[in-house]
């Protein structure tokens, strides 16, 4: 047993800040000293749902060092620099032996508990719940071998931790998803964490207008920063005239907010044979298609985790920050130490941040 620091959720938007037990990894597990761990939109949604299984552990971006293996791991050995992946898959099923591991049913199971039902934290009350099997909001954390990604020992944790889950899903979304071409012409509805990596995407392919839309003008003005070449604020105007009027309809939409109204303006601002990619992480109600819509070619595809395929994908794109090729820098806003998460949630949900990170260490 290790004992631990933990931000522990007892009851919902309340977090106690604990020492509890982390058991040790077993065969195919691995221990890791994590250093830092990104701040999610789905944290934030499972820290305000009252449904949320409790007591529990959030966190599910995390970076660090792997402090010990289980007697089956092959991967990793102590002492490699980690990214945390967010869903923990087989590498066995019909979905990881086609390179589908985002479509493996082994994450259905990793709310609550280790893949395999059981649980490694605890108080002395009994049990703790995990989070996608990882629960990175803390000093030390036991995941999957196959959650462990090795990355070079030069990119910086806080850096690494955001290619856990959010900054791949935007950027997957554009490389993998939907294959987005040079030349290509791309709107990106919602300005966050992931819609912050997909417009680095686009820039990183070479599309030819790269639209940021947002309600918020702050936002909007970082977008250019990050390779935005036109900015809508839609709580002024019509994003979809005013892409229409520029485009003629774009090659695809990116809608990541996961609000209705805005996957329909997504789904409208396409042109012909153009495809809407929507990333949601919950239930976003429903919305209209103008059947007439369907005769010029046009799609609409869901985005999962933007197709990565993390043994492959996540050292790609860490090599890439570290050419000087993909901008990551830019879209860390703010870190946080563990015993300030709920500011950490706040400065979330207040739209302050493109990406924070929670540091245990400091």
């Amino acid at each position: 047993m290790h004992e631990i620091n933990a931000a522990v959720m007892r009851e919902p938007e309340q977090l106690s800040y604990e020492t509890v037990q982390l058991e040790e990894p077993k065969a195919t597990e691995v221990l890791v000293d994590v250093r830092a761990t990104g701040v999610c939109h789905t944290d934030y949604h499972a820290y305000t749902n009252p449904d949320t299984g409790r007591p529990i552990v959030l966190g599910h971006e995390g970076a660090g060092i792997v402090e010990a293996v289980g007697e089956e791991v092959t991967a990793v050995e102590p002492g490699d620099h980690v990214v945390l992946w967010v869903l923990p898959s087989c590498g066995q099923c019909e979905h990881c032996s086609a390179g589908e591991p985002y479509f493996c049913p082994t994450h259905a199971e990793t709310r609550g508990s280790m893949p395999d039902g059981t649980k490694r934290l605890y108080d002395d009350d009994g049990s703790i719940d995990h989070f996608f099997s990882q629960s990175s909001f803390a000093s030390k954390t036991v995941v999957p071998e196959r959650s462990a990604i090795p990355i070079p020992a030069d990119v910086p944790f806080e850096i690494a931790a955001l290619l856990g889950c959010g900054v791949p899903t935007g950027i997957g979304a554009v490389l993998n998803t939907a294959g987005v071409r040079p030349g290509d012409d791309v709107a990106i509805f919602g300005c966050g964490g992931v819609g912050a990596s997909a417009i680095l995407g686009a820039d990183l392919v070479g599309a030819r207008r790269i639209i940021a839309v947002d309600i918020e003008e702050r936002k909007l003005n970082e977008m250019s920063e990050l390779g935005a070449t036109h900015t809508i604020n839609s709580s002024t105007t019509d994003p979809v005239d005013e892409i229409q009027e520029l485009t003629g309809g774009v090659d695809y939409s990116f809608e990541c907010i996961g609000r209705p109204e805005t996957l329909e303006q997504a789904f409208e601002s396409l042109g012909r044979g153009g495809i809407a990619v929507a990333t949601t992480t919950k239930d976003t109600g429903t919305f209209e298609i103008d059947g007439g819509a369907f005769p010029r070619g046009v799609g609409i595809i869901g985005n999962m985790v933007g197709s990565i395929r993390p043994h492959e994908d996540i050292p790609k794109l860490a090599d890439l920050y570290l050419d000087g090729r993909l901008d990551l820098d830019a879209l860390l806003t703010d870190s946080y130490s563990l015993s300030e998460l709920g500011d950490a949630f706040d400065a979330l949900r207040d739209g302050e941040v493109i990406r924070s990170v929670v540091r245990p260490d400091e």
